[in-house]
């Protein structure tokens, strides 16, 4: 964990030290002596290698919006402030803290003893003081440790926005088209979608060798918290569910400080109805077909 990552579970306990976990294939070779890979056959003579074996998926993939910041209220802040130095509002500070509380009440609904959440966060300032207060809720058993990950960042709009120019602009993408539509000096859905499938194959890559599951340990019990931004999010979730164009375009953005929440369902797949209702997922933007794939 690096440096500033120890930083962010600090400001909630002061006491926690993340310690390096090892992947739990990490000490399997390819060569035949090997004895930390068994072969084990059952009784059916079914040949099973424990290197093949995987961990657990995580119970849920949480998503959070950040909490109320300064440019939601007041555009004109990114006049004088760079976007990743926008800063949360008081409002925003307690809705973080909120979330945080909802999320736990959540997860302790399960009756597990073993629960634990592990954090990715975009680096924005506001991404970041939204974790620091989510990880209130949270004694420091219970986090594992988290991962500042640049490519969940919000859109690039440029760098120290006009106001008036960023009207004209969200005028022309409102003609162009919301994913394709460049921002001058920035980027489109399109891109972020970019970003996003290369942070998804990360995410994959970490589930898969349970990079976040402390040593020996393999619970079914893991909770993903991925505190980032609304058009972020949005896209995020697109590439997951492989959403057309058309079907992003109809979402509507998160609240502030709320969760969007994938759940482990049927034959493993993660599906935003074993925690939303059809009709929460309507309002999102979700149609009657995407309703039916998460089913």
């Amino acid at each position: 964990m690096s440096t500033l990552s120890s930083t962010f579970l600090q400001a909630s306990h002061p006491t926690l030290h993340h310690k390096p976990y090892t992947s739990p294939t990490s000490s399997i070779r390819c060569c035949s002596c090997d004895q930390t890979s068994h072969v084990h056959v059952d009784k059916n003579n079914v040949v099973e290698n424990s290197s093949t074996i995987r961990p657990p998926r995580p119970r849920r993939i949480i998503l959070v919006r950040h909490g109320q910041s300064e440019g939601n209220v007041d555009e004109g802040a990114y006049t004088r402030v760079a976007d990743p130095n926008i800063a949360l509002t008081e409002k925003g500070l307690k809705e973080a803290a909120e979330c945080g509380h909802v999320i736990k009440e959540m997860i302790k609904k399960d009756g597990a003893d073993d629960w634990k959440v592990y954090f990715y966060v975009s680096p924005y300032r506001r991404a970041r003081e939204t974790l620091r207060n989510v990880g209130k809720a949270f004694g420091r058993s219970r986090i594992v440790g988290l991962r500042e990950e640049p490519r969940l960042r919000e859109q690039d709009f440029g760098n120290f926005q006009d106001r008036e120019q960023m009207k004209i602009q969200k005028a022309a993408r409102h003609l162009y088209g919301r994913f394709f539509y460049r921002f001058p000096n920035g980027e489109s859905a399109a891109d972020v979608y970019d970003r996003i499938t290369g942070f998804r194959e990360t995410l994959k890559s970490d589930i898969d060798v349970g990079r976040f599951q402390p040593p020996g340990e393999q619970s079914p019990n893991m909770n993903l918290v991925i505190v980032s931004h609304g058009l972020t999010l949005r896209v995020f979730l697109m590439r997951w569910y492989k959403w057309t164009v058309k079907q992003f375009e109809g979402l509507n953005n998160m609240n502030n400080g709320s969760v969007m929440v994938m759940e482990r369902g049927h034959g493993g797949r993660y599906s935003l109805l074993m925690h939303h209702t059809k009709e929460q997922l309507r309002e999102f933007g979700l149609t009657e077909e995407m309703l039916t794939d998460q089913e």
